[in-house]
């Protein structure tokens, strides 16, 4: 065979294979819940109900006094206190908490989850609660860290200082 001749099988196998591997990925399939024991899901409602009641006390009660929360876009927040002062004004609304996977030891675990907000179907993004409690007490949240599951919107030359 000539070079020439196997120079265009070579490209037309590029254009021809080209578009299927420059597909978009197809979508992830929802990730099924997972049942906690109460201790553990005793977090996730007292979270919500705290979210929903716009309570940022009852909230920053939830975590461990060096706690930290780690949101997307904002700097890290670490002590309850600062924790209460960062969701004053911030919470409200019917949030949905969701377990997709739980560990725990004696005094250590961690909760992933998704999270939503009133009755559409979906989650709005995911979240990991890193637990630690002393031996015999309840669990706390030691940290949040959350994001959504949609891209950022691009910003616009208007939303520059």
């Amino acid at each position: 065979m000539s070079r020439p001749f196997l120079a265009v099988v070579a490209f037309a196998l590029m254009l021809v294979a080209g578009p299927a591997f420059s597909q978009d990925a197809p979508e992830p399939t929802s990730v099924p819940s997972i049942a906690l024991p109460p201790e553990l899901d005793r977090i996730l409602r007292d979270y919500e109900r705290a979210w929903r009641a716009g309570d940022a006390a009852a909230l920053a009660a939830l975590f461990a006094e060096d706690g930290f929360i780690l949101q997307s876009n904002r700097p890290p927040v670490r002590g309850r206190k600062a924790i209460q002062a960062a969701y004053e004004g911030g919470s409200g609304g019917p949030l949905r908490l969701r377990a997709l996977a739980f560990h725990t030891e004696a005094t250590s675990g961690y909760i992933v989850g998704a999270y939503g907000y009133g009755d559409g179907p979906g989650d709005t993004g995911k979240f990991t609660l890193t637990l630690r409690r002393t031996p015999g007490q309840p669990w706390l949240i030691f940290s949040d860290m959350d994001n959504q599951n949609a891209p950022p919107k691009p910003r616009r030359a208007s939303d520059t200082p």
